[in-house]
Formats: C-alpha cells, structure tokens, sequence
C-alpha cells in the first residue's frame, strides 16, 4: 500500500538492486506475486535477465510485464476484451471518413483537412490526448477560457474529431491507447495484484495514463517500487539545465498522486553512495559518467585506454572501422558478440550500410528496429494491382507486379517480355485489345508465345478491374482484392516461401512474411468494418490502403543468442554491454534537433498547460530531455566506449562533430582522436588487414595488384593466398583474381578468313557503306561489335534520333519528287505553299502508317506538327537558297551501289580483294557555267554537324567527298558528260530560334534565318561559281561560306579550295578508304575509340559496357584527334598523297 522510491545514477545497478530483492523474496517462500514492470521493449531482455540471476524458480512467483501485458492479464482475469483493438491503419480510415464528411464544418482546418499527411497527423494527436488522459469533455470545458483565436479554433476542431472518433470508434472496436484507460478501470474492481510486490524499472518518465495504472496498482500492492536514474533526493532545482531534470518532474508528478490519493511514502533507496556497479572496472566510464555534465568538470589526468573517438570519412569507412575493432575485440580480448552493442540517433541512415558491412565481415548481428512493410512482396503485388488499372497499363505498374515475385513466371520469359513491351510499346489498349486479333497463321512463333504470357498476366487484374469498375463500395474493393489473391495462388507461394526459408534457416523472414499476411488481412477486415459502405473512386481507395500499409510494421526478434545488437540509443537501454559503438556522432543528430511542433506549436501547449491541460513536451523540453538521452547513450557500456563521426555524407557534403566530441575531449586530456591517419588501435599490429575473409580477400586483390606493378608488398600476403587457393569458398575466386592480374581486354587476332565471312552479305561481296567507315574510323572494336557479331541493343518502342533524321530525309525526298512531278519551280515556291505541300505530304505518310509511332499518342502527335514546322522552315530557306542561285536539283535521294541509279565504287585492295562502297546522296545539284557543268553534292543533317578537315584527315568525316568523287568518275554515265567538282555541303534540317534586342522587320527575320541555316562545306575557288550559288551576294554570302574581300578576293574564313585540291582530297579519302578497309580485314580488333576536343565518342557508344575501355588498363588508349589548322591539315594531306603515289 505503499511506493518506494530507488535513486541511482547510469550504472549504479537499478536493475540489479531490483532483481536482487526479487531473487530474496522468492527464496523467503511467500506466495504473493512478483512484478517487474518495464516498457514494452524491454520486456525480453528482461526475461532473460530474470532468468540468468534467479533460475527457471523465478517463474513461479514472478513475472516480466510491460503495461500492455499487464492489461492482457487482467483482461484475462476480470474481463474486458469485448471489443477488438484497432490498429493505426484503421485508426487512419476512420479519421479519412470523419474528415470527408465534416471536412467542410471545420473552422481552422477547412482547407488543409484534405492534404497529404494531414490524417497520420491528426491520428497522433488524438493518441497523444488519450495517453494524457484527455477527454472530449476536459477540451470542450476549457474551450472558453482560450485566449488566442488560433489555439481556439483549433480545440474546437479537434474536439468536434475527438468526439465524433470516439463515438463511431466505440460501436465496435477500442483504441490501443483505450487500453490503459480501462486497465484503471478494471484495477478497481479486480483482485488480481492484491498484495503483491512490483518494480517498475527502465522507465524515464510516465503518461498521466501509466501514471493512473501505478498509484492504482499501488493503493492494492504490498510496495510498489520506482527506479529513477537521478544524481539526489532533492526535488527539482530551479535548475533547467540540471541532466535529471526530466526525471525529477516525474518523481515530483507520482508525489503530487501519491498525496492525491492518500498513499504512503517508504523511505527511498540511494545507490549512489556506492561506487557505480557497471562501471567497477574502467576508471575511465566511471569519469565519465561523473562529469559529462558536471559544471565545473574534473579533467582525467590517467592514460585513457577505454574511451576511443575515430574520426571517419565517410559512413561507409566508419561503419567498415567498426567491424574491424569488433573483430579484434572478439578474437583478441576474449570478447562475445552479445557483449557488444552499434547505437545510433538515426538507425534509418544506418540500417543498410551496417547490414552490407557486418555480414561481409561475417559479424552475427541483430537489427533491433521494427520494419515497414511496403516493400514486402504481397504489399507490392496488391498496390501494383490497383496502379495498373489506375495508369491504365502502364509499363512501370506492369513490371512491378510482374517483378513481385508471387506471379509464377519464369524470370528469363519475364526478360523477354519485357523486351517485347519494350521494342512494340506495349501499353494501354494494346494490354486490353484481343491478343489474337491478327490471323494466328501470321503471328510468329515468339508472337504467340508472348500472347500467351500477356494473357497469363492480365487476365487476374481484367477480372479485378471488372469487379470494380466505376466507383464501388469498400467491401466490394476489399472482397475483389482477396478473390484476386486467391485467383493468382499468392497466399500459397507464401506458404512455399516459408517452406523454403524455413529449409535455409532464414527465421526472421518467416516471422516477418507469417505477419505481413495477417497485417494485409487484417486491413482489409478493418476497413470493411471502418468504410464498408462508403462508395470511392480507385485512386482514393488506393491512397488509403498504401497509407494504411505505411503505417504499419512488424517487430522481428533475436534469432540467435550470442549477436551484436544494433540499434537506436533510445531501444538499447537494459541491456548488459559491454562494448558499445555510437556511430554517426555529428552536429544535429546526437543531441537531436527535432523542431517539428505537429498540429500543437509549443506556443499552444504552454498555454494549454497554463489551462491544467498537460501534453507530450514542447520542442524546448524535448532539447533537455535529448540531453539526458546523451547522459544515457554515454553510460551504457560497462568497459569499453568508442565514439565514431563521419566528415561527409554519402554526396560528399561535409559534416561538422557533435558537441559530444569536444566535450569529452576537454575531459579526458590524453585522448587523441584517432582516423585512417592516425590510428591507435594499429599500432603494433602488422597483420591489421588480416581481418575476415571477404574483406581479407580484397585487401590481397590490391597487394597482388602492387606486386605486379613491382612495389614491395608484406610476406603474410603469400600465406593469405595459400589460404585462400585451399579453401573450397574461395578457390575459383582465388584463381580469377590471378588471372585478372594479367587481365587485358584487348581482342584477339581473329584469322583474315573468318573476318571476311562476318563482314561480307549472302553472297559473299565485302559491301560497305561510307558512314559505316566513318563508324569504323570512330573505334574499330565498337564498329566490331555492331557489324560483325551484329549485337543489338534493346529495340525500344520510341522516336530516336535516327527515326527523326530518316522521317525528315523522307518527307524532303518526297517534296522534291512532288515539285518535280508538278514541274514547279523551287525559286517560285512561297512560304504558304511549302507549308502545305509538307502539311499534306506528313498526313498522307501517317494516314498510311496507322502503326507509326508517331499516331501512338498525343505526345507523338505535337511531335509531328512541330516536324512540319521545321520541315516547312528548311524548304522554305532550300526555295530561297535555289532563288538565289543558279544551280538546279539534278537528282535527289541517289543511291550509288544498289545497281539501280550507279554501281558501287569497287576498291582494290593490296592483298587484290575487292571491297564494295555504296551510299545515298541526300542532293545533287548541277549548273552550266562557261561550257563547264559543275556539281554540287548537298548533305541534310539533323543535327548540328559541321564540316572539319581535320577529321577527314582522321577518316571521320568522308562521307561527301566519296560522294563527289563517285559521281565524278561515273559523270559521262550518270550525266552523259565529264563534270566538275562545285562544292561540297551540308545543311542543317531545323526551325532556329531567332534572339534580337530590337524588333526585326519580315526581311531582316528572313536574313537572321538564312545565316542561321547557312550551309558549310567546301566550294570550288572560282569567283563566278560562288556567284552562282549565291547571286546576291556583294561582299559575304547568307548562303554558302564564302566572302570577298573589297579586291575581289576570297577572304581567309571563305572555305573554299583550288580543282588541284578537290583532287587530291578526292586521292586522299581513295587511299584513306583502303587503309580502313586493309585495317579492318586484318583482323586485329583494337580497343581504340576516337577523342577530340569536341567530343569523345566513347560517351555516345552503346558497346562500352562490353569493351570495359579503361586508360588504367595497359594498352587502352585513345586515338587523339589533334586539332590542326588549315595549313597544317593540307600539309599532312599533301605528304601522305604524295607518298602513296
């Protein structure tokens, strides 16, 4: 009948005290029950404590409870479970149906009730009103003596939730936070803990809920005593600072009950007298215990070998450091891995990288944190669901139910599928149409079969869609996502996933899987139950199940006995450690800087509290009660403390030390901080990178790497080999990494024979496009790849460059042909008849391809108005360049080499091969001038290439001088006269943007675009030509890049050449064309990819994934293009042209 207070600072043995009284009742033969009471967390730990001190006796007398348990039993024993409890999820459901109906009678929260995350927030406020014993009725009494409008609006909202909550809540189902409401109750009128003794331990403080449950249980029990981890028995200071602070107002609060409600004070306990229990073998932890937090401090004069600080670079090295010293504290002090705990402030950052390390360090661990079960499988597969009947078949939604791993397919027709989708862009209507409406007998063998899998997939969700299709009730949503599950078998590939982990020992997966399946039921029961009735529309049924699942998660258990634990400071309390790691000791995460106020700000809660309405701490006290958090993460382990920070984060931002760091620092004057620098714990140790085998193996991987390139390596990497070539794990591995360090990827020798038979055509001719020489010039491993192995990249249902630039090239040919047919002038072209000449050309060709992609969509369809605009602009500017131009269009579209328009260029090679060249010239343009006929070749180019004559030198860029010397040679047949080289020329495809400070008039605006698509090449040097090509030109050209000089002169930015130069660039590219071809047909494939200044073509290569081109490999380097100027270019042009003759 009475309660007992047990004072004692971190580590003065609590708990101990606590088992030790409980270990002497029991041996004393009373009968009346024992209690330990401790939050829920800690409920296993302290079984297991329990246990280890006392022996399985214990359980006779005394049991471990946390307040939930605790209601359980007497729920048990004195009724009270007629109702279920509902989970947060349907808490969320219910407030989602509240806010729909009276979302629009709220004052305050009119307009932000139907934000995102404004429910989650709502329901923490609701739980945090009913852990602090708040009702409707005190909020709705103190309504009118709020000052502030805001605060006042807000309760008024808040209540008129409360109220409506709790009543539709009640019908059916009671709130977790219900529980301990009733437990008071039940307390009353239950005889269930009469007389017994109870210990309530690792508690910092108490909900006015909990605290109601302990003076009840304390007016029926023998004793019931408190420990409380403060410094002395005097109340609170006036001291907000003092680190005890958070505990003495608790101490003060079951004081201030205890008068209320006539309950007698024992004499309290203080353990601080003694030396600290935990700390009876480090002087060091002792210190620091004693003056963390003590102003004025005592500095540590001693030698400090139990407190470290590592200084890391970046979490990945830190979390690596880590493992290493937990290694060498297991293997060489004697260590078990239940001795030593990982903590943090923010487990979430940390959860993955530890994972990854540990296990590659073979360290067993334990991953104290609950986790969420939105990636779980069947989560996965119930919102893919919805979201492909949602984004109406999207690919992304597909394969995400496809990829869930519960639709049995296998994983290699999944990749071919998706290859399928992919190349055919597949979505939409094609997912719903019938998949075999094209004649069976037309669909190829691969077309059926991917029918079929189609049909496999989308046949479950067509019946879902159809089940509820428009907007249906929530029970009808829920029932059609459970008939969908038991359609496609997922249930009972769960049960076979079971089977299957239980047979590789995966029991955390068993229990995590076995709880996410009565999870989803159990969400799907309770928004029947919540919503049944309530008719939606898919994307908000869908919001809230994804919200009722984010809301969940599911507590997994230690799997094995000796394991280091790994978790947030805030879980690792009660446990005996030994060793502790804090990791990720930076600036704003230890001490946190929680700043997030929730609906309440601070400013509302203290004036709440001002009314006698107590809630959670505001931000200010949170900052106190982060302190004591500190005092308690610094003060778990009992012999050893390392302190660990990173510098940066994973994106290389920097990141400042907590002020923990320096605190200590100041404390203890002979620690160093140590880093990759300077290493304390290395000193001595030359085998420091022996640690386990996986790392161990990577560290040789770099030693034998260091050995081959002739650096002095240390001996025990021989031994390390040896060991690793014996060991059956790593053997294969061993022998790889042996043979990578004589890795080159360098291509064999492929004989000149078999070379040829992948390079000629069916009929056994070496037939070569000149782009495809270009291509071969950029890299001969990647032209290797392309056309000898004939690889193909994943075919993607898209409009890609090629796509546009053969879309254009064709609606240009068809224009020119048409004009043509229609004996139209290009000169007497206007600007309205190019646009719809191209407007009906464009209709006509995707009228008659009903499969263009560029019908797929709207998307595609803005796309081909915009190409009628630049198609109109470029004929538009062709109309104009030809009016002011004497030259003609002889031919367009010719192809030389199908043995249609010309034959192909035949080159005879020195080993007396013949290789066969073919090409399309986009234009050819004639004039006669003089008695002369001159020729102008005319390239169209969608993108922005200009013409280089260093590249050509390099072979990169020959494509028009091939033209021009195919058309030359075979001039008499294709002309029926010997002609003239005129010049040579690209132009730019393209709809420029026009930039001008002023305004421009229609003509200037015409000029601006003229310069814009100016075409660039080289002419022939012959003023009359020039002039012929562009007749209005006086000084410089719109046209063609040509200028005079005042004398009449070309000017030195004219690209112009003499007839002598034309041939020998044409003798030039001849020769060039059979070193291409000779190289090719060697038969030495070499990793040589092209790198100018402009670009490097290794960037814009779909092989390089399997050439792996790397300039850290021996023998991998770029073929430099060096930027020559004009007279540097013609000089080596000269000298080689020469040589060959």
């Amino acid at each position: 009948m009475s309660i007992r207070f047990i004072f004692g600072r971190a580590g003065t043995g609590k708990s101990k005290f606590c088992l030790d009284q409980i270990r002497k009742k029991i041996d004393n033969d009373d009968d009346n029950k024992l209690i330990l009471l401790v939050p829920e967390q800690y409920t296993f730990q302290s079984e297991k404590k329990l246990l280890s001190e006392i022996g399985e006796r214990a359980l006779l007398r005394a049991e471990v409870l946390s307040f939930k348990r605790m209601a359980n039993r007497v729920f048990d024993e004195c009724g009270g479970r007629t109702n279920k409890i509902v989970s947060d999820s349907g808490k969320n459901m219910l407030i989602y149906k509240l806010l729909k109906e009276k979302g629009d009678d709220l004052k305050y929260f009119n307009r932000i009730s139907k934000q995102q995350g404004f429910i989650s927030t709502v329901s923490k406020t609701i739980t945090e009103f009913k852990k602090y014993n708040i009702s409707e009725e005190i909020l709705h009494e103190k309504q009118e003596s709020i000052e502030d409008k805001d605060l006042k609006e807000k309760i008024s909202d808040l209540v008129d939730i409360y109220t409506n909550f709790n009543e539709t809540l009640h019908r059916k189902y009671i709130d977790g936070e219900d529980v301990l409401t009733i437990l008071a109750d039940k307390l009353k009128e239950c005889s269930l803990y009469d007389g017994a003794e109870i210990w309530v331990d690792e508690f910092t403080t108490f909900t006015p809920q909990q605290l109601e449950v302990i003076l009840l249980l304390a007016k029926k029990c023998k004793t019931v005593n408190i420990t409380l981890c403060t410094d002395n028995l005097e109340l609170s200071s006036e001291d907000d600072t003092d680190i005890f602070d958070v505990i003495k107002n608790t101490e003060n609060r079951i004081l201030k009950g205890m008068k209320e409600n006539n309950i007698s004070y024992m004499e309290p306990i203080n353990l601080n007298k003694k030396s600290p229990y935990r700390f009876k073998d480090s002087e060091e932890l002792k210190h620091l215990e004693r003056h963390f937090f003590s102003y004025p401090f005592r500095t540590f004069t001693g030698k400090c070998k139990d407190i470290r600080i590592y200084k890391a670079n970046n979490n990945y090295s830190e979390i690596e450091y880590v493992a290493q010293d937990i290694l060498k504290l297991v293997r060489d002090k004697g260590y078990r891995y239940r001795d030593i705990a990982v903590v943090c402030r923010d487990i979430d950052s940390y959860e993955k990288i530890a994972t990854v390390i540990l296990k590659e360090y073979d360290i067993p661990f334990f991953l104290d944190k609950k986790r969420e079960i939105l990636d779980n499988p069947l989560v996965v597969l119930i919102i893919s669901a919805l979201e492909v009947i949602i984004s109406n078949w999207s690919y992304e939604s597909v394969f995400k139910y496809v990829k869930s791993g519960l639709i049995k397919l296998d994983q290699y027709l999944i990749d071919r599928l998706e290859n399928y989708i992919l190349a055919n862009g597949i979505k939409g209507f094609k997912w719903t149409r019938d998949l075999y409406e094209a004649n069976a007998e037309e669909m190829s063998d691969e077309e059926k079969q991917m029918a079929d899998i189609m049909e496999e997939i989308r046949e479950p969700i067509m019946v879902l869609s159809k089940k509820i299709k428009n907007d249906v009730t929530v029970r009808k949503y829920c029932e059609a996502i459970y008939e969908f599950l038991l359609d496609i078998k997922a249930l009972e590939t769960m049960e076979e996933w079971l089977e299957n982990f239980n047979s590789i020992g995966l029991q955390d997966k068993i229990k995590e899987y076995e709880q996410v399946q009565s999870i989803v039921m159990d969400i799907l029961d309770q928004a029947v139950e919540v919503l049944g009735d309530e008719v939606l529309d898919i994307n908000t049924f869908t919001r809230i199940l994804r919200t009722g699942f984010e809301e969940q998660e599911v507590g997994v258990i230690p799997m094995a006995l000796d394991q280091v634990n790994i978790g947030d400071i805030a879980r690792i309390k009660g446990r005996d450690v030994k060793a502790l790691y804090i990791v990720g000791v930076n600036d704003g995460v230890l001490p946190s800087t929680n700043k997030d106020e929730g609906i309440l700000s601070d400013r509302d809660r203290i004036e709440l509290r001002e009314l006698g309405i107590e809630l959670a701490s505001d931000t200010r006290s949170r900052v106190f009660e982060e302190q004591f958090m500190v005092y308690t993460a610094l003060t778990i382990a009992s012999e050893y403390l390392m302190i660990t920070y990173p510098m940066a984060d994973f994106e290389g931002k920097s990141l400042r030390p907590s002020i923990v760091i320096p605190r200590i620092k100041k404390i203890f004057k002979g620690l160093k901080e140590e880093s990759e620098l300077y290493n304390e714990g290395l000193n001595g140790d030359e085998y420091y990178k022996i640690t386990a085998p996986i790392p161990t193996f990577n560290e040789l991987v770099g030693a034998l790497r260091r050995e081959c390139e002739k650096e002095k390596i240390e001996e025990y990497w021989l031994q390390a080999y040896k060991w690793f070539e014996k060991n059956d794990d790593f053997a294969k591995r061993a022998d790889i990494i042996f043979k990578g360090l004589k890795y080159s990827n360098l291509a064999e020798k492929i004989p000149r024979e078999k070379i040829k038979k992948l390079y000629s055509n069916d009929n056994g001719r070496l037939i070569f496009s000149v782009s495809r020489l270009e291509k071969y010039a950029q890299c001969p491993f990647s032209y290797y790849v392309q056309y000898g192995l004939k690889a193909k990249d994943r075919k993607v249902y898209e409009f890609s460059a090629p796509d546009l630039g053969s879309f254009m090239h064709e609606i240009l040919d068809q224009f020119t042909n048409k004009i043509k047919k229609e004996h139209m002038l290009w000169s007497e072209l206007s600007k309205d008849k190019c646009r719809d000449i191209v407007n009906e050309l464009v209709d006509t060709k995707l009228k008659n391809e009903s499969n263009s992609i560029l019908n797929s969509n709207k998307k595609y369809m803005y796309f081909s108005e915009r190409f009628k605009k630049t198609i109109t602009k470029s004929v538009t500017v062709i109309s104009e360049q030809m009016r002011r131009g004497e030259f003609e269009i002889f031919k367009n579209e010719f192809d030389f080499g199908d043995f249609k328009d010309s034959d192909p260029i035949e080159l005879k090679l020195p080993s007396n091969e013949s290789v066969y060249l073919k090409g399309r010239v986009d234009r050819i343009d004639k004039v006669e001038l003089d008695g002369e006929t001159y020729i102008r070749i005319v390239d169209y180019k969608t993108g922005s290439k200009s013409f280089d004559l260093s590249e050509l030198y390099y072979g990169l860029q020959i494509q028009l001088l091939v033209y021009l010397d195919a058309i030359l040679r075979n001039s008499k047949k294709i002309l029926s006269k010997q002609c003239m080289p005129g010049a040579i020329l690209y132009f730019r495809i393209d709809d420029p943007i026009i930039k001008s400070k002023k305004s421009l008039s229609e003509d200037e605006i015409k000029d601006e675009v003229l310069k814009k698509l100016k075409m660039n090449g080289l002419i022939l040097k012959d003023a009359d030509l020039v002039r012929a090509m562009d007749n209005t030109m006086e000084t410089y050209s719109l046209i063609i890049p040509a200028k005079f000089n005042k004398d009449g002169s070309f000017s030195n930015s004219s690209s112009v050449i003499s007839e002598e130069q034309f041939d020998i660039l044409r003798k030039y590219v001849n020769d060039k064309m059979v070193e291409l071809c000779e190289d090719m047909l060697s038969g030495d494939v070499k990793i040589e990819p092209c790198k100018s200044s402009k670009v490097i073509y290794c960037d814009y290569c779909d092989y390089s994934s399997i050439c792996q081109f790397d300039t850290s490999i021996k023998d991998n380097k770029y073929r430099i293009i060096v930027k020559k100027n004009k007279e540097e270019v013609w000089e080596a042009i000269e000298e080689k042209v020469q040589k060959e003759e």
